[in-house]
């Protein structure tokens, strides 16, 4: 196991990120010790986590996978994406579907077909585009494709028409809140202003049970802990250099010869995949999704998750989301019709004094120590020839 580890950390440091491999590692452990808690401790021991503990911590895990999504797009390339929560609402309404046709006769009108907002809206048929949605691979096919197609469809129409900057911020923004209004509405067939819940089971698994809810939380970090370990390995590609280059100067980057809407295209739909992912493993955890999970206000409260972890880190996007989520859980407790102002000034503060997030403060802490251990170095060595002077006129 040791030389495993060791193996793993010195594959990290080779590939020029060393805070990418003891984060997962950590991540792993965490997750472990967690899951070890809740189904081997009894529930009243000091070390038992419950599992709404469990639960909470399934559901901080989709919104790191989100903060990734999110720096993988605008860190590495420089693109302000307010539109992410459409792509994790769209992610989570498949998943939501799969579940909700996984209910069956078990509903309040007990139909085997028809979810109960259908039966309730007199709905006579299944609308063409449930059909095949009680099947987990289909379901799971939609989780990538709806996302990641209107990723393409979009950035293929922004980007080619080199809309940039705070426009494109804009339009994402726009898309997202035509969704929202869409969804909203009755007649799409998505359960209107309620949405999808009452699940009841996932792959013949229950929802309620302790080893599922487990189960998913593992689920969670695991894929969160392979799409950081793939998103990195991404950026260090031939690709992933040339996204760099568009993000630093684009003009250069089209002048020498690249296609840089095509790379801009291409990372935006594997953004967009991610972000869904993180949408249908969100959905199971909280039971729940509704039209509200396409607001802008979700959207513009991920860029915040990913400006204090610290763009362009991967690690410091998913810590940011963690960190900031449980202090919004904290707050909404203690002053739950204030805590929207402290997140806002949270983010004043991050912007004003820590421009490059937590991740830069724990660069600029470690040039100032080497720069201290450099400076005490050179001061020895100043004083060494002196010394042995010195004893030489003695």
């Amino acid at each position: 196991m040791s030389s495993l580890l060791s193996s793993f950390m010195r594959f990290s440091r080779i590939n020029g990120d060393s805070r990418v491999a003891p984060f997962v590692v950590v991540l792993l452990v965490v997750t472990a010790l967690a899951s070890f808690c809740n189904l081997l401790m009894p529930a009243d021991s000091v070390f038992y986590v419950s599992t709404y503990t469990i639960t909470l911590l399934g559901k901080y895990l989709c919104y790191a996978m989100l903060a990734l999504a999110v720096d993988v797009i605008w860190g590495y390339c420089g693109i302000l994406s307010l539109g992410h929560g459409a792509f994790f609402a769209l992610g989570g309404y498949a998943m939501g579907m799969y579940l909700m046709r996984q209910i069956g006769d078990r509903g309040v009108y007990g139909n085997p077909e028809l979810p109960d907002f259908m039966v309730f809206l007199n709905w006579s048929e299944l609308p063409w585009f449930w059909q095949g949605m009680d099947q987990f691979w289909v379901a799971m096919l939609m989780v990538l494709m709806v996302p990641g197609l209107l990723a393409y469809l979009f950035g293929w129409l922004a980007f080619r028409s080199r809309v940039t900057g705070v426009y494109l911020s804009i339009m994402t923004q726009a898309l997202t809140y035509a969704l929202l209004l869409s969804f909203f509405r009755n007649e799409m067939g998505f359960g209107g202003n309620n949405g999808l819940t009452d699940f009841k089971d996932i792959l013949g698994f229950d929802l309620q049970s302790d080893n599922t809810r487990v189960s998913l939380f593992i689920i969670t970090a695991l894929l969160l802990c392979g799409l950081l370990v793939l998103s990195k390995k991404i950026m260090q590609t031939r690709f992933g250099k040339v996204i760099v280059a568009i993000r630093d100067g684009e003009s250069r980057a089209r002048f020498i010869g690249y296609r840089t809407e095509n790379y801009k295209v291409w990372l935006f739909v594997y953004s967009a995949m991610i972000a869904g992912i993180a949408g249908a493993l969100y959905v199971p955890q909280v039971g729940i999704i509704n039209p509200g999970e396409f607001s802008p206000i979700n959207s513009i409260e991920i860029v915040i998750w990913v400006a204090v972890g610290g763009r362009g880190t991967l690690v410091g996007a998913i810590i940011g989301a963690i960190l900031v989520n449980y202090a919004k859980t904290k707050f909404t407790a203690i002053m739950p019709d204030g805590w929207l102002f402290a997140l806002g000034a949270m983010f004043v503060l991050v912007t004003l004094y820590l421009p490059k997030g937590l991740m830069g403060l724990v660069a600029q802490l470690k040039d100032q120590q080497l720069k201290g251990e450099a400076l005490k170095s050179n001061k020895v060595a100043d004083n060494s020839p002196n010394e042995k002077t010195e004893e030489g006129h003695a």
